[in-house]
């Protein structure tokens, strides 16, 4: 490439001589260079820029571009190489990459995500996320990762779930760290936070809203699956996993207690606010003594109205809540419960010493005199005496009900109407089905035991009907005639 002082010289002996080997000779180059000079200064371009030299991938950089276009620029050279192929291309894959290098840059440059520097406001946001944790004794745990954007401080703090009552209670351990509340949070849009979405704008869950009344916090949400919209939360998830998260790279030992756990996760956050940000050049933990003289007061007593009233559980499995009874696992009778109304239905948690607040039971919502009652709260049943199935204790009694359903029916009935003489009759049915076959004995006998037909000889009648084929046509009575008597009689009297 010639400086611009040589390319000058060229033009200008050019422009003195009028041919290229004359003004090549007066400025010391080749004619070609020469020529390729004029050639640009006459076409109206720069005279620095190349040219473009014809390739092979010129008649198909329309369809190459149409392909980046398609797949947001993320196919692949070879994929493109395959394609053109096909379609004729004869160049090789090399000169392929550098037409798609060329037309991914282009599309990267045309749809390239344009950044604004954030200036947060002392007091204004936090950010909070949730990172995964590592695993204590093979429980799973969670990271609940909170920064504060202007004094950029962090908070850590494992939980074992993300249940709602546990996000409220990180909330408020974090605001108590932080020394105050802030006047807005920004988080991801989890069913905790956000319920949906309609038409781009999130719907809020009413129980984070009433947590951010208590507070005085009003909750926002980022664009989903945008992660870059909350990058201080997602910066503190980052660091905390890389440092809190036995891997090869930290070499940290396997926890062996939650407590332990805690301790880390005490010392990480610690350790990173006393050191100087690289944005601020302070320590986040100065730069929030200052930012607490915008910050709001916490209320001293924590949010406990997101689990409700408190009820003693029953020795019958249930709970009173607005004068209806509602039932619970029967592992926490005696136990003490939240529950609370939700929309049109009842909640139920129970605060577990090492899970946490859990959701132990959901009720739809009811009035007096009609208790809630799930069967899955208490254990089988035992049956009734309205209810109970045959069960053989002699050989004979078990030959009889392996016949089938029908041969248990029949028993049952025949037990409940009293009908005399009902062993000789069960040992008379195992003699007809060496003959018959017990398919069609079961059968029989459940249609004894449906019509109430337990004589001596009904069986065997049955046995006679069904071993006669199809039934025949029934007969219905004509509405021509009837069996209740007339008036016609009256006649003979005078």
């Amino acid at each position: 490439m010639k400086s611009d002082e040589e390319i000058m010289e060229l033009l200008e002996a050019f422009d003195l001589v009028g041919s290229y080997r004359g003004a090549a000779e007066l400025a010391g180059a080749d004619h070609h260079t020469v020529a390729r000079y004029v050639a640009l200064r006459d076409a109206g371009r720069a005279p620095a820029t190349g040219l473009h030299r014809a390739r092979l991938t010129d008649p198909f950089m329309e369809k190459i571009e149409e392909w980046v276009e398609r797949s947001r620029g993320r196919i692949r050279a070879d994929v493109c190489h395959r394609k053109l192929l096909a379609l004729g291309y004869g160049g090789s894959e090399r000169t392929t990459r550098r037409a798609v290098a060329e037309a991914k840059a282009a599309y990267r440059a045309g749809h390239r995500r344009v950044y604004r520097p954030w200036i947060p406001e002392p007091g204004m946001w936090f950010q909070f996320d949730w990172g995964d944790g590592p695993s204590v004794r093979g429980t799973a745990t969670h990271l609940f990762c909170a920064w504060l954007a202007w004094s950029r401080y962090r908070v850590v703090l494992p939980v074992l779930d993300k249940a709602f009552p546990t996000l409220v209670a990180s909330i408020d351990a974090t605001l108590r760290r932080f020394g105050g509340a802030p006047t807005y949070a920004l988080t991801d849009n989890e069913k905790t936070v956000t319920l949906t979405h309609v038409a781009s704008i999130p719907v809020r869950n009413p129980e984070i809203v009433q947590v951010g009344r208590y507070y005085g916090i009003t909750f926002a949400t980022c664009v989903p699956a945008d992660p870059a919209s909350k990058g201080g939360s997602e910066a503190t998830v980052r660091l905390a996993k890389a440092e809190l998260v036995p891997t090869w790279a930290n070499l940290r030992p396997v926890y062996a207690s939650f407590d332990e756990l805690e301790r880390a996760c005490a010392s990480f956050c610690e350790a990173v606010n006393a050191r100087p940000h690289r944005e601020t050049r302070r320590a986040p933990a100065e730069m929030l003594a200052e930012e607490r003289a915008h910050l709001h007061p916490v209320p001293e007593v924590p949010y406990t109205a997101a689990f409700g009233e408190t009820r003693s559980v029953g020795f019958t499995s249930t709970i009173s809540f607005g004068g209806v009874r509602y039932s619970v696992p029967h592992r926490l009778v005696g136990e003490r419960v939240w529950v609370r109304r939700h929309g049109e239905e009842v909640v139920i948690v129970h605060v577990d010493p090492a899970a946490g607040p859990v959701e132990v039971a959901r009720h739809p919502l009811s009035t007096p005199g009609r208790p809630r009652i799930a069967e899955e709260h208490y254990p089988p049943r035992p049956a009734g005496p309205l209810g109970r199935v045959p069960r053989a204790r002699t050989a004979e009694e078990a030959a009889f009900l392996a016949l089938g359903e029908g041969a248990s029916a029949w028993l049952v009935e025949a037990a409940a109407v009293g009908a005399p003489r009902i062993r000789r009759k069960m040992a008379e049915a195992l003699s007809l089905a060496k003959l018959h076959g017990a398919q069609a004995v079961d059968q029989a006998l459940g249609i004894c035991a449906t019509y109430g037909r337990f004589g001596e000889q009904d069986l065997v009648g049955v046995l006679d009907h069904l071993s006669g084929g199809a039934p025949g046509e029934l007969l219905r009575a004509s509405e021509r005639h009837t069996l209740q008597p007339g008036t016609g009689a009256w006649g003979r009297l005078r």
